[in-house]
């Protein structure tokens, strides 16, 4: 197997991660809009199926984000960007791409059972649509969960790292489940600077974006997958010998 390792960036590969994105996004706005509001769509009406629902939804993820990495691939090779590409995930790796999903899904009641033991019940109950979140309930609750707050905070983070490359270390590079997530978690520990940096500039966009009237959202909603590629892309690089996969 190959060695494969995430590269040290500088601080200022972040904004050049947006820079590049916006590059992608460009090439088909109109249909980077098409395909992301499909996939919140799907994602929305899946979710909403009473029982399995929300699980079905956690355990597909991985495949419906490849969907979207593998139009952006196409896009970099200077092909067409095709609503057939949401069906990639569905084509190749899907067992593991499943699997990371099914981590993640497991992942999180752990983390739910953690908080509830650090006496976050009613806070869980809440995140989890258990219980109705009334602003007066809701208030009291956040005041009397602080530790499972900072718990919850601190393993879903974590948990977020791991997930964020994986994906694309098991669909391009044929790396297994457990190797993908702890490579993405490595490659975020070693770029802390310019992940960073592209956090702040996100979030000064998303305030821009919402004004006027959350419009600005149809930008950068494809503009979080578009710049999830390039970085992986930059954190990751081929081999000049490898393919493109």
């Amino acid at each position: 197997m190959e060695n494969i390792e995430p590269k040290r960036l500088e601080a200022k590969a972040g904004l050049m991660w947006i820079k590049k994105g916006y590059a992608l996004f460009m090439k088909a706005p109109l249909l980077w809009i098409v395909l992301v509001i499909i996939c919140f769509v799907g994602a929305a009406a899946l979710s909403n199926i009473p029982v399995i629902g929300e699980p079905l939804t956690s355990l597909l993820m991985p495949v419906v984000v490849i969907g979207l990495m593998a139009g952006c691939r196409s896009l970099e090779k200077g092909e067409e960007l095709e609503l057939a590409h949401l069906l990639s995930g569905f084509q190749k790796q899907t067992s593991n791409l499943v699997t990371l999903g099914g981590i993640a899904l497991v992942s999180q009641y752990l983390i739910f059972g953690a908080m509830i033991l650090l006496g976050g019940r009613a806070l869980v109950g809440i995140l989890t649509g258990n219980q109705p979140a009334d602003p007066a309930v809701f208030e009291q609750t956040i005041a009397g969960s602080g530790s499972a707050i900072m718990l919850g905070s601190a393993l879903f983070t974590v948990l977020l790292m791991a997930m964020q490359f994986a994906p694309m270390l098991v669909y391009f590079r044929d790396v297994p489940p457990i190797r993908a997530m702890k490579l993405s978690l490595n490659a975020f520990i070693r770029n802390v600077a310019p992940m960073f940096v592209y956090g702040m500039a996100f979030m000064l966009m998303a305030l821009l974006a919402s004004m006027p009237m959350m419009l600005g959202w149809l930008i950068l909603m494809p503009l979080v997958f578009t710049t999830m590629y390039i970085s992986f892309c930059d954190i990751f690089p081929e081999s000049a010998t490898q393919g493109a996969g």
